[in-house]
């Protein structure tokens, strides 16, 4: 009887500990979906590992093709700030192909109307959005390392195979078979056998350990498309069908996979099973000899992991579009594409601006912008070339209306010397600038590009005759180009060839004021002097300075410097 009552005390302890768990399980999981209706719309909070960011364009790497946005270009519009803006993802998939997806301009029509359509569904369908949006959260991330670190060093390990760790889990058995007889001899044969293997385990784990570490997210993802399989979601039925077919072709991958991934993994879980299979796998080696078969089987099926990798990523990609459309306050609009119709941009804003003043701009051809400093040109610059990419990506533009044909999109504005490489600032813009030339009117759209101070890393004549020549090739047939200058004399030289376009300023209470609206025209007033003065500079500086300039208005001529 004393037995029967211990046994049920133990058994009522265990269930207590069990239903504990489940109901903590499932208050954190009502947390987590509340907090996914409550939060989607808002501004993302995540945080970012160095090496992880670091891995973010692995996807991006391996799936590139002509017409994307290119690093110079990428890093001129800060788009790495931009893609943290709109990173709501939850999943390693997610991240990388979100990232990918800003960068590829090269999308056709009917691949963004496609877009349109799964962004649309999953902003007007909470409850299938949060199933989405809960799957992708189990599939998770990867630490800071991409799948395709992984996927892409496979052959690193060479060809392995479990028989020599089969072999030597016979040799058990003669030692077994022997020990009702013989039970020392066979009792020390055995434990010699099974500390040689523990040896041996430890250094060969040691070599393939991280790559476990992609065949658990492998087989995540696979058990997370099986589970998306079952959702109906109709603007994603292509995905869902490529989906099927990669998981059927990894099912060979997915038998036996709970010998290499079951036990604690060298976590302490307390969980008296996971340390019993641990020793299991470090004396017969199962864990090797299955992660062996796998590894050979996958080799063969690397296709098929990155079409789910692909399909899962779009689907995330989707949902995150959708919450970026929601948390601009200022406004969005979807992008209409015409074949050969001028560039019109209206209501205009950058995304990542709080409290933005709003541009319109419309152009057949190219448009030179002047102004002074700070008043706004490099910013507007910006702004329109982040819309155009936005529009060719995500379908999305912070503007009221956003008009233009497909581009291949450059810029060359946030130079800086190669110092490792021995170039200064020059030779980097020039470098700059001659992919642009290289690729305007050699590719199957025309070429938009966005230039600031045109050859500002040389002097004065030369740089006015260079760039004057530059934009005049950039305003040639298949490209169209925005530039900003504080050369009045370039807006001169190609008045047929650029619309004029300048940002002013006003001077009130020893102050200057920027309304940051772009006007028609060229700028009529220089204000760097009168900076100087508000900034608190010597007044005999700012006279002489005002009478040289003027000196050189009137006469082309710059006179001797006198103390």
């Amino acid at each position: 009887m004393e037995y029967l009552l211990a046994a049920a005390v133990v058994f009522g302890f265990a269930a207590a500990v069990v239903l504990r768990e489940v109901y903590r399980s499932q208050k954190r999981e009502k947390l987590f979906v509340a907090s996914l209706s409550e939060n989607y719309g808002k501004k993302p909070k995540k945080e970012y590992s160095l090496e992880r960011f670091a891995r973010i364009d692995r996807y991006f790497q391996r799936h590139r093709r002509p017409g994307q946005v290119d690093d110079i270009t990428w890093n001129d519009l800060e788009m790495d700030r931009l893609f943290r803006r709109m990173d709501s993802t939850l999943s390693a998939s997610g991240e990388e192909y979100l990232y990918y997806t800003l960068r590829n301009t090269a999308r056709t029509r009917e691949e963004l109307l496609h877009l349109e359509e799964a962004v649309a569904f999953f902003s007007l369908h909470e409850r299938e959005r949060i199933q989405v949006q809960c799957l992708m959260h189990r599939l998770g991330r990867m630490g800071k390392y991409s799948l395709y670190d992984y996927l892409d060093n496979l052959d690193y390990l060479g060809e392995r195979s479990g028989r020599r760790h089969i072999l030597c889990d016979l040799l058990f058995l003669p030692f077994l078979l022997a020990a009702p007889f013989f039970l020392a001899p066979s009792f020390l044969g055995i434990s010699i056998l099974a500390a040689y293997n523990i040896m041996t385990y430890f250094r060969e784990k040691r070599e393939v350990e991280p790559y476990f570490t992609s065949f658990d997210y492998v087989l995540r993802l696979q058990s997370v498309c099986e589970e998306l399989g079952k959702l109906s979601i109709p603007a994603c039925r292509e995905e869902w069908e490529r989906m099927r077919r990669h998981v059927s072709a990894l099912k060979c991958v997915q038998r036996g996979s709970f010998l290499v991934l079951s036990g604690s993994r060298g976590v302490n879980t307390g969980n008296p099973l996971d340390l019993l299979f641990d020793y299991v796998k470090m004396i017969f080696h199962v864990d090797l000899i299955w992660f062996y078969r796998m590894l050979g089987k996958l080799k063969g099926r690397l296709a098929d992991v990155d079409g789910l990798f692909t399909c899962v990523g779009y689907v995330e990609t989707a949902v995150a579009v959708g919450a970026f459309r929601r948390s601009l306050k200022d406004g969005y609009c979807l992008p209409e594409f015409v074949e050969n119709g001028p560039f019109r941009l209206e209501g205009g804003y950058h995304p990542l601006i709080e409290n933005p003043v709003k541009n319109s701009v419309e152009a057949s051809g190219g448009v030179l912008i002047t102004g002074s400093n700070a008043s706004g040109k490099s910013t507007f610059l910006r702004m329109t070339a982040v819309n155009a990419i936005l529009a060719q990506t995500v379908h999305t533009c912070a503007a009221d209306r956003y008009c233009a044909p497909l581009y291949d999109i450059y810029s060359s504005m946030s130079l800086r010397d190669n110092m490792e490489g021995g170039e200064s600032y020059y030779i980097v813009e020039i470098r700059s600038l001659k992919r642009i030339l290289d690729a305007a009117g050699k590719g199957e759209r025309p070429v938009l590009c966005f230039v600031d101070e045109v050859l500002r890393g040389t002097n004065t004549v030369e740089r006015i005759a260079a760039a004057s020549q530059i934009l005049m090739r950039l305003s040639g047939e298949g490209v169209q180009c925005f530039a900003a200058t504080h050369d009045i004399e370039i807006t001169h030289l190609l008045e047929g060839e650029y619309d004029n376009y300048h940002f002013e300023e006003a001077v009130r209470d020893n102050d200057i004021l920027f309304s940051y609206l772009l006007q028609k025209g060229r700028a009529s007033t220089r204000n760097a002097i009168r900076l100087l003065q508000i900034m608190g500079y010597d007044e005999e500086i700012i006279r002489q300075a005002e009478r040289r300039a003027q000196r050189f208005t009137e006469t082309g001529v710059w006179e001797r410097q006198q103390k």
